[in-house]
């Protein structure tokens, strides 16, 4: 493994393949697809960062690389991808093999070019949608987590401010005097013209008779547009009074109903104002919902309380009155969004539903956060939100307006991503025609991204036939280029280019290569991105079934083992954590939608479509520490086994961090024991793995549910749940101490015995 890690250290990206099979039909062969996860502005603390554009092949529009064959003396360079000869410009005269510019330096295959002079004109936005048909409760700890947000908002930046409830109130911060607001009635449909219109935008200034209105620059006055958007320096008081007035919104709700709750008019409003104001910036808007919708153009569910809110059942069976309708909403809102470059941020905080299941293309196009808990006063959605606005070490590195562009060798096509990023439907040569994500295409738009953002790109080999081995000895490299053109926190413009070269490999002998070049927890989360995608597109699809087949055929082709002879069968060090992993993955919340709501299910999926490979390995398969007073902390394995009644064990499944107290230690605590002086050693082992928690939730986003619970104890689900079942409750008499599970899941071993008789059949 510590090699991958190597390679994610220079470059930012984890393949399954590392060595690529070299023909369609091995790849087909080799189940797992030729893909790359890659996170295209992950920190390098020792990245170059150049002050001059960067040279590009007059054919393919590479850039200039490290696998660029150089001729110093002609001053030509030979382009990998297309084989095409350019020259040097005059300013690369000096150019020797003693003096090389960075870009062709060996180690920095990953850098970064700054265009001297191309900062962004407008600063950041934040626009504020704040959801006020909640309780009053809620009203306080959601006011109180804004004013310190807003606090934490950079000085330059412009803030906006949208309420709803029943109807949509568009504030005027920069009317100080009063409180001044815009009211727009929620069930009905408002134009982007007829929103300027009644905002009085032309009072002024007429409206121009032709062409598109688009900021200052087209149209709008810019006192016109500061009355709703201003510097958050200047209007930090007026912000703080009106949220401080804010009041639950006010129409009366029947006993028998929801309340009026207009999301999707608001998020409309918003996405309109934005784009008449400041098209083309890096702004986002906030969205925080308490509940789902009910009324206007995508309402979530009726108003009647007789009517359920949907489940996994109802969408399957297509049952749900409005949710094909609100999709259809939300994807047109998505492409206003991704056309603007804005982005959409969720933060849904109810114990019921609020329609994240819908939301979801959104959020996910325009590369968004998105935070899910139960409660505004809840340290998930608090913590969460500050750290949105922290700059430090722990920053997210929010950056906006990105573009993302591949090249690749001739042999290769692109068939599409998983990720948060939307098409920008540049066909060519490159697209392949098999679909996969975001497809058919080879740039794509990243409205917002961040430092830990990650694309999983899919693959097409297309040489059909094996070539022969001196072609394969001369010309054994696929060459990849990543280009990621976007704008940092900071507001300049950047453009990151990693490029890459993997060996391939075709015909006899090849499976020990291929092996040798398995990273097996990239391959995972591969196939974890791909069955959540086909989930949610492909009717009557069987994830389990799909899995499962998918592994069988793994280990049939690269086991070792005789026919018919179970004893015989064994797998590479390279593959043997893999059925393990395959194992957690058809457990996990990813592939089993039952005891979830379609709204968790999403949010599950949402992240683990954005996150690197370490991070996503945690969701597949939680990480396990276990403490005694034996030993120092030590990796348990997942196991109902780990569980002891001497012993604290610390469960990070990403979502939730667990440390749960054996049944002992339990007691000890409840009397008391780590307050005496004489038991020290018991309150270091009891503060050990709380100390551990806080680094895990310090560096994380969102920020994780931290659960604290007893052997026994109700909340011991929460870690009882990720567990091995290796001790049921109708297997043998347990460990004293330890614990069974009450499940008739197939335990690990189980599953593996089965595993191991399918393939040597």
């Amino acid at each position: 493994m510590a090699e991958f890690l190597d390679l994610e250290a220079q470059d930012g990206v984890r393949m399954p393949w590392n060595v690529i099979p070299g023909t369609k039909q091995e790849a087909s062969n080799c189940v797992v697809p030729v893909s790359a996860i890659y996170t295209p502005i992950k920190h390098f603390p020792n990245m170059p960062l150049l002050p001059y554009s960067p040279l590009r092949c007059r054919t393919c529009r590479a850039i200039l690389n490290p696998f660029c064959i150089v001729d110093f003396a002609a001053k030509i360079w030979i382009c990998p991808f297309c084989f095409q000869r350019n020259h040097f410009p005059p300013h690369y005269a000096s150019i020797s093999d003693e003096n090389l510019p960075a870009e062709l330096f060996p180690q920095y295959t990953t850098i970064e070019y700054e265009t001297p002079g191309e900062a962004a004109s407008v600063p950041p936005v934040f626009m504020f949608v704040v959801d006020t048909c909640i309780i009053e409760e809620e009203m306080a700890f959601l006011k109180s987590a804004l004013s310190q947000a807003i606090e934490l908002l950079p000085d330059n930046s412009l803030v906006g401010l949208i309420t709803f409830g029943t109807f949509v109130h568009v504030h005027e911060l920069g009317f100080g005097q009063i409180p001044k607001t815009y009211v727009f009635k929620g069930s009905k449909d408002v134009s982007r013209d007829q929103l300027l219109e009644q905002m009085s935008f032309f009072a002024r200034k007429p409206k121009p008779t032709t062409g598109v209105i688009a900021g200052s620059r087209d149209g709008l006055s810019s006192e016109s547009i500061a009355r709703f958007l201003l510097p958050a320096s200047d209007c930090e008081f007026t912000l703080n009074s009106v949220l401080e007035e804010l009041q639950k919104d006010p129409w009366a709700v029947p006993a028998d109903q929801r309340p009026t709750r207009c999301t999707s008019t608001a998020l409309a409003i918003a996405a309109s104002l934005l784009g008449a104001c400041v098209p083309g910036s890096g702004a986002r808007i906030m969205a925080f919902i308490g509940g789902p919708a009910t009324e206007g153009p995508a309402p979530i569910v009726s108003k009647s309380l007789s009517e359920p809110i949907r489940s996994h059942k109802d969408l399957d069976k297509d049952s749900v009155p409005h949710y094909h309708k609100c999709v259809k909403f939300y994807e047109g809102l998505s492409k206003q969004l991704v056309h603007q470059g804005h982005v959409l941020d969720l933060f849904a905080c109810a114990l019921d539903q609020v329609g994240i299941a819908e939301l979801k293309t959104v959020v996910e196009r325009t590369g968004g956060l998105v935070v899910l808990a139960e409660s505004f006063g809840h340290s998930v959605f608090k913590d969460s939100l500050k750290r949105i606005f922290q700059s430090g070490e722990f920053d997210l590195g929010l950056s906006s307006n990105g573009i993302f562009e591949i090249n690749c060798s001739k042999d290769l096509k692109v068939e599409g991503i998983v990720g948060p990023c939307a098409s920008l439907e540049k066909k060519g040569p490159l697209c392949s025609d098999v679909v996969v994500g975001q497809g058919g295409t080879s740039a794509w738009k990243m409205c917002g991204l961040d430092k830990s953002t990650s694309l999983c790109l899919f693959f097409d080999v297309v040489r059909k036939e094996s070539p022969d081995a001196t072609i394969q000895s001369a010309n054994n490299q696929f060459y990849f280029q990543f280009m990621t053109y976007y704008q940092n926190n900071s507001g300049q413009m950047r453009f990151r280019v990693t490029t890459l070269s993997r060996r391939w490999v075709a015909g006899p002998g090849s499976i020990q290569e291929l092996v040798a070049g398995f990273d097996q927890e990239a391959a995972v989360i591969v196939m974890a991105r791909q069955v959540s995608f086909k989930m949610e597109t492909e009717a009557e699809f069987d994830p389990i079934r799909w899995l499962d087949k998918a592994l069988i055929n793994l280990c049939a082709r690269f086991g070792d083992y005789q026919k018919d002879s179970l004893s015989s069968f064994s797998l590479s060090p390279r593959l043997s954590i893999f059925p393990q992993f395959m194992f957690h993955l058809r457990r996990s919340q990813f592939v089993q939608v039952f005891n979830n709501s379609p709204d968790e299910t999403a949010y599950f999926r949402m992240i683990l479509n954005r996150e690197n490979v370490t991070n996503s390995v945690v969701m597949v398969q939680p990480s396990l520490i276990s403490y005694s007073f034996h030993s120092g902390p030590e990796p348990a394995l997942l196991d109902v086994a780990a569980i002891a009644a001497d012993r604290i064990l610390l469960l990070d499944s990403f979502f939730t961090v667990v440390i749960f107290h054996g049944s002992t230690i339990a007691q000890w605590r409840k009397a008391g024991y780590h307050n005496e002086p004489e038991h020290q050693a018991f309150a270091q082992l009891l503060r050990a793995p709380h100390d551990d928690a806080d680094l895990i939730m310090k560096e994380r986003f969102p920020v994780p549910r931290l659960v604290v619970c007893d052997q026994y104890g109700s909340q011991a689900r929460f870690l009882l749940a990720k567990l091995n079942p290796s001790a049921t409750y109708n297997s043998e008499a347990s460990v004293p101490g330890g614990d069974i599970i009450f499940t008739d899941d197939v335990s690990f071993e189980v599953f593996l015995d089965h595993l191991q008789r399918l393939v040597v059949q």
